[in-house]
């Protein structure tokens, strides 16, 4: 890992970070203005991602993914927006993960396929994806794991497919984390996250990062300044002290995860779980290849017997909510959160319904998370 500390704990903490006068102490000074003398070598403004907040913490995610430059946007979907609007033209063709955030299939089908541009879908087969190439195609987008369920792409396959053939190769990491996954250690050019998660943590911040490689980043910095995708000083402050706290928070979340999967496996009102650290999950050999541990999200079916909106009602811990990744548990129906806006035959496809629940874990006793979940579907 890039950085002054190769162990993730100390990496979250000092990675990244600018040594500053000591009368200004130990923590980055938060910058707040949004005018700055224009006489200088260089205009400085907010929007252009140019003030020291933007440029430390930007400095700090690319650190912990061992990336050589990044960018932080206003939302993981003003990231995801200006990869595809800054590398593509209309008449372009990228190839997308079948299974993806919701978000990003609502990108493609409501605005990026209107201006021209074109998909085909891959079934997360390395063999299959040589096959999709064509003479237009820019680039690959991939999601590991994948949201809502849990799905597992072998990132190494990937990056290789698309060095081969030039194109360019971008993940979003968001579940995975740089703690748990650092796909450019492994080929790929670009990686995204929905900042608001993890990295921010504590469900009060909405934020979005790119890093990778730094000619790619300097192709989509006009992008994310054009689209306006900027955070102010004192949001970057905030994102820049929750990292500090990733790994500890990481680490914490997905142990606590691996039990609840483990427990609704074998519990009788839960049909299926969704979760790369179980055994007979179908990607479990590759999770356990490329990530050093198995994240903190999990999703799993409700069995038939159990009517969902009865089971979120219950919850007296788990907090039913849209988005992930606070320090707090929370739970959610992809089916009106995520990919509502996807269309119902691609949901049904996906096995994306309202008995399917999404459960972000927090840093909570397991036993107190369990002891909550098995109340809820015993109807207690």
């Amino acid at each position: 890992m890039s950085g002054n500390g190769n162990d993730k704990d100390t990496a979250c903490v000092h990675a990244g970070a600018v040594a500053q006068p000591a009368a200004l102490g130990v923590n980055t000074p938060v910058v707040t203005s949004s005018a700055f003398d224009y006489r200088a070598d260089h205009v400085r403004y907010p929007r252009y991602h140019n003030t020291l907040n933007h440029d430390v913490v930007a400095a700090r995610v690319a650190a912990l993914e061992s990336a050589e430059a990044g960018l932080i946007t206003a939302s993981g979907m003003g990231a995801i927006s200006a990869v595809f609007l800054g590398l593509m033209r209309p008449g372009d063709h990228a190839i997308l993960l079948d299974g993806i955030y919701g978000g990003t299939i609502d990108l493609v089908s409501g605005l990026l396929e209107p201006l021209g541009m074109r998909f085909s879908t891959w079934d997360g087969v390395p063999d299959s994806l040589p096959g999709l190439i064509e003479e237009r195609t820019r680039l690959v987008h991939v999601e590991s794991p994948t949201n809502p369920l849990m799905d597992v792409v072998d990132l190494r396959a990937v990056a290789q497919v698309a060095r081969a053939s030039g194109l360019i190769s971008v993940v979003d990491n968001t579940f995975a984390t740089p703690l748990l996954q650092r796909p450019v250690e492994i080929g790929f050019d670009l990686v995204v996250h929905s900042g608001t998660k993890y990295l921010a943590g504590h469900s009060d911040l909405l934020c979005g990062a790119i890093v990778g490689r730094a000619e790619l980043i300097a192709r989509v910095r006009p992008t994310v300044i054009r689209l306006g995708s900027s955070l102010n000083g004192r949001e970057l402050s905030l994102l820049e002290r929750s990292i500090a706290t990733l790994a500890v928070r990481v680490e914490r979340q997905s142990a606590n995860a691996g039990v609840l999967a483990r427990l609704l496996q074998s519990h009788g009102s839960v049909e299926a779980v969704h979760y790369p650290g179980l055994a007979d999950h179908p990607d479990h050999a590759v999770a356990a290849r490329q990530m050093s541990d198995f994240g903190a999200m999990l999703s799993f079916r409700l069995a038939d017997s159990i009517d969902p909106d009865r089971f979120l009602d219950d919850l007296k811990l788990v907090r039913p909510a849209v988005s992930l990744g606070g320090v707090e548990s929370t739970i959610c129906q992809p089916s009106r959160t995520s990919h509502a806006k996807v269309g119902a035959e691609i949901r049904q496809r996906l096995g994306i319904d309202d008995r399917l629940m999404r459960l972000s874990v927090g840093i909570e006793a397991a036993d107190d998370l369990w002891r909550d979940l098995d109340q809820a579907l015993a109807g207690d």
